[in-house]
């Protein structure tokens, strides 16, 4: 069985995060999401539309997902390596390179060419234009 895993916050879920997850899920036959919790959020300067636990439950919903994880620390990646036995890392392109040196060799690593016209920051804007 090969396993794949994806890192994500997940928010204000929309077709562009379907198709990374559908893109992600074909590269193998187990799909982890590890979703970033509230409080990795906050660490991070950013604060979430739906808690984590609702994000959480969005992603299980979905077909493609098998697995949802929390997100607690941008460290904690080598160890779901491991831990998730994963086979496949993938992010979307905007993260190319960033992950190279901390997990290559333990997995395959694939950056997944974003979603064209769609992103979070682009929904949130266009509400606030309206």
């Amino acid at each position: 069985m090969r396993r794949v895993i994806t890192y994500g916050t997940f928010d204000l879920l929309h077709y562009g995060h379907i198709e990374l997850l559908r893109r992600a899920r074909a590269l193998g036959d187990y799909l982890v999401v590890a979703l970033s919790s509230d409080e990795f959020n906050a660490g991070k300067g950013k604060k979430a539309y739906f808690s984590y636990g609702e994000r959480r439950a969005m992603l299980e919903a979905i077909r493609y997902v098998d697995l949802v994880v929390p997100e607690n620390n941008w460290e904690q990646k080598v160890d779901d390596l491991v831990k998730y036995e994963i086979d496949t890392f993938v992010m979307g392109d905007d993260w190319t390179g960033r992950f190279d040196e901390q997990l290559g060799g333990l997995c395959e690593i694939v950056y997944l060419p974003r979603t064209p016209e769609i992103s979070t920051t682009q929904i949130k804007g266009d509400i606030a234009q309206s």
